[in-house]
């Protein structure tokens, strides 16, 4: 198949813009409780705040009067820059009530970043997280400078905080700020987000109110099973990411409770505390509690059961997913029976660290195992696989409720076209598809015969469902002539704990070669249930390159991943050799994205050495699989 379209689902005839969507749902249950917000600096298991609907939409006319009065016109744009928190939404959706364009900044960007996207999306009012924060937006003002009104913290900041701001708009007539509500219209620009990018230079994406419009009500109908009034969520993705902020108006549009977390340290015992019935997380998190759950089983000295345990959820999971196609089938009695003793055993125990009541878990930023979604659908954890971009305002494709094809990244969303290409180019036109890039020379090929060219590599099947095969400047061509996409063997390799990221490289050489990172948390674990004291070399560089790992131990447990991957590939999309390497895997050095994902050029620039090693004389330390793979 090459062209499968979802129909639309919601009219958008009865929204102005996006502000109405809190509108309507102050309009029919003003006093459902919407958000929940933790105390400064209390711990995550005290009692939570909670915040009606009424109360929201009296913070954010308040704040909306506070910019007005600050002398925000409409159509100007206003930065936030700040981590995960409660009043990101406030100042969001104030700005949009105020006529203002929001430009998200990563509270972790620096600042030669910060004045770029301050003086490209024309800013001229920021409000900021912290104090730290502010310091750097005001450096980022005067760096470009571009005449503003100031920047305004969240935390407390004498005669600069919100509280000054709110202060400042006491007088401005409730009558302005709806006539501000209403200037902008689905057309609109409402966002400028800057994409994060792995490959090149960061673009203003032009996100308009009919986009969030049209993403919220439409995924809204089709995941009514997962968002609804007595369900609650925890998001601890940046909000200066499109797909937090998605997810954000979705909930509060159908009285969806919403907690911000910042650090991701809290996340564990906030689940407990909170019980969500619905979490977004990246495939990395899902393997660190599979592994947790392995090293959980060895302490207690149950690592010969545990090890049929995660056998066992694949084969459940997969029955789950043919008994949804067909739900007459039964599951085999020896199979009823593993499953039960292992669910007293383990899984009953997983589902109660997550706190107990999510009906499933959303799975995006990343490609995600087949056999990893299965693990956690046989745990009684359906994970539900989405793909999206910043230009399709989040979800392009997800699977469904009761329709979980894992491997796949599901179906086009409602009012969303999809599109393969004769290259095999994943293309999009639809509800969620952005009005272009802010500069009109980013615009040049961006789109072909009004579809978005995402630059994925991709195939649907006869129902429509996508499967992802990587990006097409990743695609490597080498010296035989042989074209591979290096994205499924990495996925391969990636599905260990041990590994944070894998790289092949090879484009013009004899043989494919790896460049395997490792995580650091995940070794140190490891080498503690191995009883292992003495890795050496593990000393992770405080510059932003990267360091060879030699020890043999690990070596030999990751080349056994590496022959484990190769098997499952041709012979020459297999790699030849590979190297172990560790780095600081922290933002700020410039190696991943706010969402972790590697930026693929950066790395294999800084890793050159390494990369020339690989293809040296035998003389190479370069580690080779096992005979046979390569």
């Amino acid at each position: 198949m090459r062209e499968f379209t979802s129909p639309p689902l919601a009219d958008l005839s009865g929204h102005r813009n996006a502000t109405d969507l809190l509108m309507h749902r102050f309009r029919t249950s003003p006093d459902n409780v919407a958000f929940e917000v933790r105390a400064g600096g209390a711990p995550v298991t005290d009692p939570w705040r909670q915040v009606t609907t009424r109360q929201f939409l009296d913070e954010v006319r308040a704040l909306a009067k506070g910019l007005i009065a600050a002398g925000l016109q409409p159509g100007d744009s206003m930065a936030i820059m700040s981590p995960t928190r409660y009043e990101w939404a406030v100042a969001d959706m104030a700005a949009w009530f105020a006529a203002a364009v929001v430009v998200p900044i990563y509270e972790t960007s620096a600042q030669p970043q910060v004045t770029a996207v301050l003086e490209d999306a024309a800013v001229r009012l920021a409000i900021a997280g912290t104090a730290a924060h502010a310091a750097l937006l005001e450096q980022g003002f005067a760096g470009n400078g571009a005449a503003n009104l100031g920047v305004w913290t969240m935390d407390t900041r004498q005669g600069a905080d919100l509280a000054a701001l709110v202060q400042g708009g006491a007088d401005v007539p409730d009558g302005d700020v709806e006539e501000r509500r209403l200037l902008h219209d689905l057309d609109s620009v409402a966002t400028i987000v800057y994409t994060s990018g792995t490959t090149a230079a960061p673009k203003g994406a032009l996100i308009t109110h009919r986009n969030f419009v049209g993403q919220i009500l439409n995924v809204g109908a089709a995941y009514t099973s997962v968002v609804r009034e007595d369900g609650n969520t925890i998001i601890f993705l940046p909000m200066a990411h499109v797909l937090a902020r998605g997810l954000q108006l979705i909930c509060v549009a159908n009285g969806m409770r919403i907690a911000h977390l910042s650090d991701p340290r809290d996340v564990v015992p906030a689940l407990g505390a909170l019980r969500p019935t619905f979490l977004v997380v990246v495939p990395r998190v899902l393997q660190k509690i599979q592994a947790s759950a392995a090293a959980a089983a060895a302490q207690k000295h149950l690592g010969r059961v545990w090890a049929l345990a995660p056998r066992t959820a694949v084969e459940w999971g997969r029955f789950a997913e043919a008994h949804d196609a067909d739900p007459s089938l039964s599951a085999p009695r020896g199979l009823r029976v593993r499953r039960a003793v292992f669910d007293r055993l383990f899984y009953a125990r997983l589902r109660a660290l997550v706190g107990g009541r999510l009906d499933c878990l959303l799975s995006g930023a990343g490609a995600l195992d087949a056999d990893l979604s299965l693990f956690f659908r046989g745990l009684g954890l359906p994970v539900i696989e989405g793909y999206g971009l910043t230009e399709t305002t989040a979800p392009l494709t997800g699977n469904l409720p009761g329709a979980i094809h894992s491997g796949t990244v599901g179906v086009p969303m409602p009012g969303t076209t999809v599109r393969i290409s004769d290259q095999g180019e994943v293309l999009a036109r639809g509800v969620g598809v952005f009005a272009g890039y802010r500069r009109a020379s980013d615009n040049d090929g961006a789109f072909v015969d009004g579809f978005f060219r995402t630059g994925d590599l991709g195939s649907l099947d006869s129902g429509g469902r996508l499967t992802l095969k990587g990006r097409i400047k990743d695609v490597i061509v080498t010296a035989g002539g042989k074209t591979v996409t290096p994205s499924i063997w990495e996925g391969y390799v990636e599905g260990d704990p041990l590994v944070a990221h894998a790289v092949m490289v090879g484009e013009g050489k004899p043989y494919l070669g790896g460049l395997v990172l490792l995580d650091p948390e995940s070794v140190a674990a490891w080498a503690e249930r191995e009883g292992i004291a003495d890795l050496a070399g593990l000393r992770i560089p405080d510059d932003g390159s990267a360091v060879q790992i030699e020890d043999e131990r690990l070596l030999g447990v990751v080349g056994k991943v590496v022959t484990a991957a190769n098997a499952r590939l041709a012979r020459p999309e297999q790699v030849r050799k590979f190297v172990l390497l560790l780095a600081d895997l922290n933002e700020s050095h410039g190696l991943v994205t706010p969402t972790m994902k590697l930026k693929r050029a950066v790395f294999t620039e800084r890793a050159r050495h390494f990369v020339e090693n690989l293809y040296t004389d035998a003389r190479s330390r370069a580690r080779a699989p096992a005979p046979g793979t390569g």
